[in-house]
């Protein structure tokens, strides 16, 4: 990722995004922000990426990289080499290309990235 540098002082909230993408049972809130873009990444319960997103991008296995917090529920990542994680509320977490994941129980999920945020859950 190359280096950010900030050069104005400024806030904005991600109730009110710059840009929002709704695959089904997904929701990104993405802000632009001292010159890079930020999301807020809220998965319902019985998401799957492969059964969502998935029909949004057409890959095979989400090919983005993750680089984030999860602020509430539960996600397990599975790589496409069979390793298998489970990020839970008040975890950082980074996650490589080629993965799905699902969410755990009936709690949403809500991570804030910032890396993918530009381009995870955009259509192709």
């Amino acid at each position: 990722m190359p280096a950010v540098t900030v050069t104005t002082l400024e806030s904005k909230s991600f109730d009110e995004p710059d840009e929002q993408r709704r695959p089904p049972r997904t929701k990104v809130d993405v802000i632009k922000i001292g010159g890079t873009e930020l999301g807020r990444f809220t998965f319902e319960s019985g998401w799957r990426w492969s059964e969502t997103v998935k029909t949004v991008v057409h890959t095979d296995s989400c090919q983005n990289n993750h680089l984030g917090f999860c602020t509430a529920g539960i996600l397990t990542v599975q790589l496409d080499d069979g390793t298998r994680h489970t990020i839970h509320a008040g975890e950082a977490y980074a996650i490589p290309p080629g993965h799905d994941a699902w969410v755990e129980n009936d709690e949403t999920f809500v991570g804030y990235e910032i890396m993918s945020a530009a381009t995870y859950a955009k259509p192709e």
